[in-house]
């Protein structure tokens, strides 16, 4: 496991303390690491989301699209 290490200040070392001591984690390494976690976690999801919302941008929604670019393809497939 690689070793990070890091200054944080007085105020968040004891912010962090007082949820080990109410059992979110067993130790700040652990809060850490949960934290950490927890925004990777995030921001994996809102790539994803916005991978979903631009898939859906670029494809046409109503069946009227869809039927125009179906009958678009077999008038061009048609040997007038």
């Amino acid at each position: 496991m690689t070793q990070l290490v890091t200054r944080i200040d007085d105020a968040l070392a004891a912010s962090m303390d007082e949820l080990i001591a109410q059992g979110a984690a067993a130790n700040r390494s652990e809060l850490v690491r949960m934290g950490l976690e927890r925004l990777i976690e995030e921001r994996r999801r809102l790539a994803i989301g916005q991978q979903i919302v631009d898939a859906y941008t670029e494809i046409p929604q109503s069946d009227d699209a869809e039927l125009d670019a179906a009958t678009r393809a077999l008038i061009d497939e048609e040997p007038w």
